[in-house]
């Protein structure tokens, strides 16, 4: 599993939405409505994430004729992945909450 996988704000997003429910297989169109992205922009998270070993996904087991729609594949943190998606995100909103800037940022004096 790749840990140094980069952190963005669409890719936090994304952890995000799926850590709102560990244990629970999120599909697409749930995950573009709970992390505010577009296919364009979540469909190659998703592909990172599982490249790098945090995710991992399988196939909806259905007849498409049947159910009227296309199966489903759905997309769940890995057991390895999760601990380090909580701290990276819990690493992240600390930054974000207080205003941390980033080392190479230069103080603002009036």
């Amino acid at each position: 599993m790749n840990t140094e996988l980069r952190l963005t704000v669409p890719v936090a997003r994304v952890l995000a939405a799926l850590l709102a429910e560990p244990a629970g297989d999120h599909y697409g169109m749930e995950l573009m409505q709970s992390s505010g992205l577009p296919s364009g922009t979540l469909y190659p998270i998703l592909a990172r994430l599982a490249e790098a070993g945090w995710l991992d996904k399988r196939w909806e087991d259905i007849d498409p004729a049947a159910a009227g729609r296309p199966a489903r594949a759905y997309y769940r943190v890995t057991a390895a992945a999760l601990p380090i998606a909580r701290q990276r995100l819990a690493e992240l909103h600390e930054q974000t909450r207080t205003g941390a800037a980033h080392p190479a940022a230069k103080e603002v004096t009036a």
